[in-house]
């Protein structure tokens, strides 16, 4: 096993892991499927693989879900060189995002991929997409990993997964990374961008799984009621709401709002302002339509994905329940999910 790079494959379910029958797809064990890829062969790679039984469809996916991928991934993290997450489309990026802050001074390859297409259809891209993120997840280079980062890899790009985003249901080129660039990109060769790379750590791994999953999320959007936000904000259950606003962090300055949002931030509770824009930053500052938000102590999701900003929140409102500790921790870049000053790696 020491003689050459080792992988562990974990099999959480999804497309990739599915056959046709019946004119409707239905999951099976991965095990069985290994056989479509006799290209696994040829890897100098040591593979073992772990299968959740049974699949998860991934819009079924939860933070217990996360939990117990960083617990496997935990309990092999000695004994394997790099690790890939097989996983449905629809909510990897939550996934990978999650992962990526739940492990913190990681030195390992933790690669995120799936399918568009099961593995038994002609035209799938299930094929590439695994054997690329298996020579991803175990190339070393003077015995460390190349990308000691949490991954999306798909349709011949490297992501890194709290940068991603699902933006397309159709097209083999799924997911898209508008504020960071790929990590890598799958050719002839696999051409590292090591420029953008987040350098292996040196301290000691740590792990958090400590989740929180009391936060609301409200979409701003033209005739919003204050009924509609009045019943979001007066919700006991919700330590934390993400206001998804217009462009660079903008609401409606009503008088109504302004009193809503100050009443539920009077309760020691948090507001994050998260963009509908997919790419660009938050900047409140910029009109009148956002100043009154910071005025306010809305905390700014800066140019963080939707998917970053809620799985970030979920693991920090554990240990930093009020604003102003919360506001502190989740504006510093923890694994590369955010821009500080030019500088996110």
């Amino acid at each position: 096993m020491k003689n050459h790079s080792s992988v562990l494959i974990i099999f959480t379910g999804g497309t990739i892991g599915m056959i046709k029958k019946d004119n409707r797809y239905i999951p099976v064990k991965f095990k069985d499927l290994i056989s479509h890829f006799p290209e696994l062969k040829k890897l100098n790679c040591y593979l073992e693989i772990i299968s959740f039984n049974p699949p998860i469809d991934s819009a079924n996916i939860n933070e217990k879900i996360w939990i117990k991928i960083a617990t496997i991934i935990q309990e092999n993290y000695m004994k394997f060189d790099g690790f890939v997450i097989l996983h449905g489309t629809d909510t990897m990026a939550y996934s990978a995002s999650a992962v990526s802050f739940m492990f913190q001074n990681l030195n390992k390859p933790i690669i995120f991929t799936g399918s568009q297409l099961p593995i038994g259809v002609h035209r799938t891209d299930a094929k590439e997409n695994l054997i690329t993120s298996i020579e991803i997840a175990s190339k070393l280079d003077f015995g460390k990993a190349i990308v000691p980062e949490v991954c999306i890899y798909f349709e011949y790009k490297l992501l890194r997964g709290n940068r991603t985003h699902k933006s397309n249901s159709h097209d083999f080129n799924a997911f898209s990374s508008h504020n960071y660039p790929p990590l890598a990109k799958a050719g002839i060769d696999i051409d590292y961008n090591f420029n953008y790379i987040r350098k292996s750590a040196t301290k000691p791994l740590k792990i958090y799984t400590d989740i929180k999953n009391n936060i609301g999320v409200a979409k701003i959007f033209p005739g919003i009621s204050k009924e509609y936000l009045k019943n979001v904000l007066s919700n006991m259950y919700f330590d934390a709401i993400i206001l998804e606003t217009y462009g660079c962090g903008n609401i409606l300055n009503d008088e109504w709002i302004k009193n809503e949002l100050k009443q539920f931030i009077d309760k020691g509770k948090i507001i994050i302002n998260k963009s509908q824009c997919e790419a660009g930053s938050i900047n409140q500052t910029r009109y009148e339509t956002g100043q009154f938000l910071e005025e306010l102590g809305v905390i700014s999701a800066l140019d963080m994905t939707f998917e970053a900003t809620i799985t970030k929140a979920m693991l920090l409102l554990h240990d930093y329940p009020d604003r102003l500790s919360f506001k502190q921790k989740f504006q510093e870049p923890f694994c590369g999910e955010l821009t500080i000053k030019n500088n996110s790696l």
